[in-house]
């Protein structure tokens, strides 16, 4: 009896060993330990039937090609690695493309990141029969942008915000544009707020015939320009861009299409509009797609812009209209019948895929009271539609196919949580990757029925250090706001005690574009919530009116008027939360970043009765201060809408001010400036309110690189400790 006595304290010790490892912020953000695996490199080939993929490590290392049916096998060598030198030395290389036939290589290196899409590299030219390797530019100047012209002739990239293209049989360079210059014009490339809100940074495209390039043009020299300063040296650098304000004047943007023959450009003529957020030619017609939106954002213009005879016509076949605004996406698909197009709509208060001839006939195909969330492509040999949506539920993802016709539909992921989809070309397979909150992704191959071919990656590694934590579960409920019942999810303490009484960290997000509410794993930031649970806190995340995936009425209730529904719903949802026997009501903190550090300095001035601390990082404080896109999409402009703007901004509520307060940003953020923090500096000064600040140099919005993260994560776990 008495060793048994002592074998069951050995077990029960044991067990306790395995479950007493600590999370740390340096396990999550330097020593990397819980990151995912994933599964990258593989690009389809043009049958759908192959891809290739780098296989073996340094100097063994190739591009190999392969089947899907034999996902895992040696497959076929066409490049090694080694191989690729010039003038002695090998070239390592960042990415690489095929051309359309699948004979030649463009490798990109030495790439330099310049916003959040946008990048300068040095190209490589591989012909994979010859073996031959060249440099797309001689003088290893930067460029950005480049591809092969359809015929494989020519390749075609920017430089100096002018459009240029290679002949590769003669090594001949030709100019295409002359004007463009450093913040006056832009030739087929865009500028920063296109890029940051219509993440569009590729502003050319080659007709399928290779004998025109249509391109956008953009004249910034009426654009205001914002000063960065980067303390790097004795005295900062100043760096000067244009970033259009809201209110203020845009870019002035025109689409022209150029001859490859003859060098002429003509203007394409489409009338009023604001924006041109899209253009693509059919890949196999003349026939040109460019969308056009007014500056209100709520009229959608398609342009069909032809060319026959060498004569250039253009007309409107379609224009949707809304009472607030329309979201531009990437789901646009033009059909090799060179006469219809696939498109994603909220005409019926949800979004789902329609059917759009050129004769402006528009049928809908998918329908039901929930929202598609990705448009993935179609298999047109079977007339099948490929998409993911929400169906099971607002905080769940899944893959279905649908035929053309809206019938016959199917689920092709059986898994509830969510489901992402990355198909081959044509639609014949694709890499699924599931999660759920509590599980890291697992990556398979499916075929087009979504039956399961092989396990890719199942992140075993990760997970086995996961079970070697005491980890709570994120549990999903939901909670009533201002007017309706929200989304949320709460993660308690490991060993929860209904009986006693637990402080919350309230984890914010809120606005338009973004769920911090869904049934997938959260990677490192589920990690921090895991480690601030183990320190006795009750994490909570709950999203708002004007988030997404469950209609337009839903997310589109906030306009005119950012932040004030939401502010209202988490104040609601909070004074529930407090009603709970086991919370703290006087120690709820509130953290939230970008729109997040919105409502944070939201919540902590018109809700400064329930919030005793908040961490507000790289925040909007005024939207009069962000770019024109993104908030007059949602707010109009301040001339047409100066409520809107006054009364939800925190800058006019600092007075109400009572809690803890922490603003932390990058003063090197190009997207929600610095600025916003200094004029709630001045303010908070003015109000006679205390409070703490962080300011990382030279750090971009994302305040990342080498050891900031881990510094700024265990800064705010010292202040959420010292104050919640």
């Amino acid at each position: 009896m008495k060793n048994k006595i002592i074998l069951i304290i050995f077990l029960f010790g044991i067990n306790s060993f395995l479950f007493s490892q600590e999370i740390t912020v340096e396990k999550i953000w330097k020593t990397r330990e819980f990151s995912v695996a994933s599964v990258n490199g593989f690009k389809s080939m043009k049958d759908g039937e192959h891809f290739t993929k780098i296989s073996g490590k340094d100097s063994e290392s190739a591009i190999t090609k392969h089947t899907f049916s034999d996902y895992k096998g040696n497959g076929e060598v066409l490049v090694k690695l080694s191989e690729l030198k010039l003038n002695g030395k090998t070239v390592s290389f960042d990415d690489y493309e095929f051309n359309d036939d699948e004979s030649k290589l463009l490798f990109t290196t030495q790439t330099i990141s310049i916003y959040r899409h946008s990048y300068t590299a040095v190209y490589y030219l591989y012909d994979i029969k010859s073996k031959t390797l060249q440099t797309l530019d001689d003088n290893h100047q930067p460029q950005t942008l480049a591809e092969y012209s359809p015929d494989g002739t020519k390749v075609s990239y920017i430089h100096k915000n002018n459009l240029y293209i290679k002949d590769i049989s003669s090594g001949k360079v030709k100019k295409l544009t002359e004007d463009g210059k450093n913040n006056k014009i832009i030739n087929g490339t865009t500028d920063w707020v296109y890029e940051e809100e219509f993440a569009i940074t590729k502003a050319y495209c080659w007709s399928p015939d290779s004998k025109n390039i249509a391109f956008l043009k953009f004249d910034e020299k009426k654009v205001k320009e914002f000063t960065l300063t980067y303390y790097n040296e004795l005295y900062p650098d100043l760096y000067k861009f244009k970033y259009p304000k809201a209110g203020e004047d845009n870019s002035k943007v025109t689409a022209h299409i150029l001859s490859i023959g003859n060098g002429k450009t003509t203007l394409i003529q489409l009338g009023e509009y604001e924006y041109i957020p899209r253009l693509k030619w059919s890949s196999t017609e003349n026939n040109l797609i460019i969308q056009t939106l007014n500056r209100h954002q709520n009229k959608l213009q398609y342009h069909l812009v032809s060319i026959s005879n060498k004569k250039i016509t253009s007309k409107v076949f379609y224009e949707e209209n809304s009472k607030t605004y329309i979201n531009i996406d990437d789901n646009l698909l033009i059909l090799k019948d060179g006469k219809t197009i696939l498109r994603t709509s909220e005409n019926d208060g949800f979004n789902h895929v329609y059917k759009l001839s050129f004769d402006g006939v528009s049928t809908q195909i998918t329908k039901g009271n929930w929202d598609v969330i990705e448009f993935l492509g179609i298999n047109e040999t079977s007339q099948t539609i490929f998409y993911t949506s929400c169906e099971k539920g607002t905080i769940y993802k899944g893959i279905y196919k649908i035929n053309l016709a809206g019938d016959s539909k199917a689920s092709i992921s059986l898994e509830t949580g969510t489901n992402d989809a990355t198909f081959s070309v044509g639609m014949k397979y694709f890499i699924k990757t599931y999660s759920n909150a509590n599980t890291p992704p697992i990556s398979s191959l499916c075929d087009a029925n979504g039956k399961e071919l092989t396990i890719l990656e199942n992140n075993e590694k990760l997970i086995a250090i996961l079970k070697s934590y005491n980890l709570s579960s994120k549990e999903f409920f939901t909670i009533q706001g201002a007017e309706k019942s929200l989304n949320a999810w709460i993660v308690k303490p490991p060993n929860f005690d209904p009986n006693k009484k637990y402080p919350v960290f309230l984890t914010v997000y809120g606005g338009p574009g973004r769920n911090t509410v869904s049934d997938s794993y959260g990677g490192s930031d589920f990690i921090y919530h895991q480690l601030l649970a183990q320190k006795g806190y009750i994490v909570v995340s709950i999203d708002p009116r004007g988030t997404m995936y469950r209609g337009a009425e839903f997310k589109k209730s906030t306009y005119l008027q950012l932040g004030k529904l939401e502010t209202e719903d988490i104040i609601a949802s909070v004074k529930e939360l407090g009603k709970l026997p086991y919370i703290d009501a006087s120690r709820i903190g509130i953290q939230g970043w970008s729109y997040g550090g919105f409502m944070t300095s939201l919540a902590m001035t018109k809700g400064a009765d329930l919030f005793k601390m908040g961490i507000a990082v790289a925040p909007v404080t005024n939207w009069k201060y962000y770019d024109n896109i993104y908030t007059e999409r949602f707010m109009r402009t301040p001339l047409e809408n100066p409520t809107g703007y006054a009364n939800n901004s925190p800058i006019n509520y600092v007075n109400l001010l009572k809690g803890k307060y922490l603003l932390i940003h990058g003063s090197g953020d190009d997207n929600v400036h610095y600025q916003n923090t200094m004029e709630m500096i001045n303010e908070l000064v003015k109000q006679d309110k205390q409070f703490d600040m962080f300011i990382y140099p030279n750090k971009n919005h994302g305040i990342y690189g080498g050891n900031t993260r881990n510094h700024l994560y265990n800064m705010m776990l010292n202040y959420t400790l010292e104050n919640l």
